[in-house]
């Protein structure tokens, strides 16, 4: 008797969720190869809904600072604000309804309904997005807003999912949300500081308050350099309360944050101004196997 496949192909809704996610791993994978390495020590679940929450992030991303930009150049011009509330407003319909006919959004839609992401911390993200088409100075006021909603909230979307169907005391939670934010403002800070030239030359921004590409000092430096230094043992501490996988891929990121730090604190002022820092890919491999592996920040 010939054998029968009994492998269960998707239909309807459930096939055109499985399209929208394979459009949103696409995104991570295309943009961010250390995003994708960490994902990929995750159980199947978690790794889908983190795929999710990266790709409208960085779709949202590309609308104000890169494909858009280049796009309204080419073209008789466009607003990119305008296509900025577009996407929000979809977004938000999309949470709603359970379908949109973007895949990106669609996909984040199923992760957002499935996890509960509420709107209450989406909303930020999209705030800090829009100051990107506006905002080109900040002071420590706006900076925190901004660091919050560009990259605070969304460990806080990550850790939805991590923590979705899972039990914690309340101290346990608020452990898990504050190392979540610091994971979040670390990364972002660790850019701001690795992208200070670039934002500067190109973009005409300087996030950091205070700091301008023609008085930053080794004394500047090190002062980023250990703010961020305090973000990442803040999260290091809510790092046992992860589930197993979710625990080693969040790990691999705060090592891959740690390798940059160190590389810019090693770097002198004068030089990091003129340069990207970045990590090469057998570092990279090396940090995923220390997480894997279960060794601790």
């Amino acid at each position: 008797m010939e054998n029968q496949d009994t492998t269960k192909v998707p239909t309807g809704l459930a096939l055109y969720n499985h399209a929208a996610h394979r459009a949103s791993k696409e995104v991570i994978y295309s943009y961010s190869t250390s995003f994708g390495m960490a994902t990929r020590v995750l159980n199947k679940d978690l790794r889908h809904h983190i795929e999710n929450i990266y790709a409208l992030v960085r779709v949202a991303d590309e609308i104000v600072d890169g494909s858009a930009a280049q796009a309204s150049a080419a073209s008789d011009g466009f607003d990119p604000g305008v296509l900025l509330t577009e996407f929000e407003n979809e977004t938000y319909l999309a949470l709603e309804r359970g379908f949109s006919t973007n895949l990106v959004i669609h996909a984040f839609a199923v992760t957002a309904r499935e996890v509960v992401i509420k709107k209450d911390i989406i909303e930020p993200f999209f705030f800090s997005m829009r100051q990107d088409l506006t905002e080109t100075i900040h002071d420590q006021k706006s900076f925190q807003v901004y660091v919050y909603g560009s990259a605070e909230v969304v460990g806080l979307m990550c850790l939805a999912a991590f923590v979705h169907g899972r039990d914690y005391t309340e101290e346990q939670k608020l452990l898990l949300v504050k190392g979540a934010r610091a994971l979040g403002a670390a990364f972002q800070k660790v850019n701001f500081l690795r992208d200070l030239a670039a934002d500067f030359d190109k973009l005409g921004r300087s996030y950091f308050p205070g700091v301008a590409i023609k008085t930053f000092d080794e004394k500047t430096k090190n002062r980023l350099v250990e703010d961020i230094q305090n973000d990442l043992r803040i999260s290091a501490l809510s790092l046992p309360l992860l589930e197993s996988s979710a625990r080693k891929a969040v790990t691999a990121a705060q090592f891959l944050f740690q390798e940059l730090n160190d590389k810019i604190s090693k770097t002198p002022a004068e030089e990091l101004i003129r340069t990207r820092i970045s990590v090469n890919n057998l570092r990279k491999l090396f940090v995923l196997a220390k997480a894997l592996l279960g060794v601790k920040p």
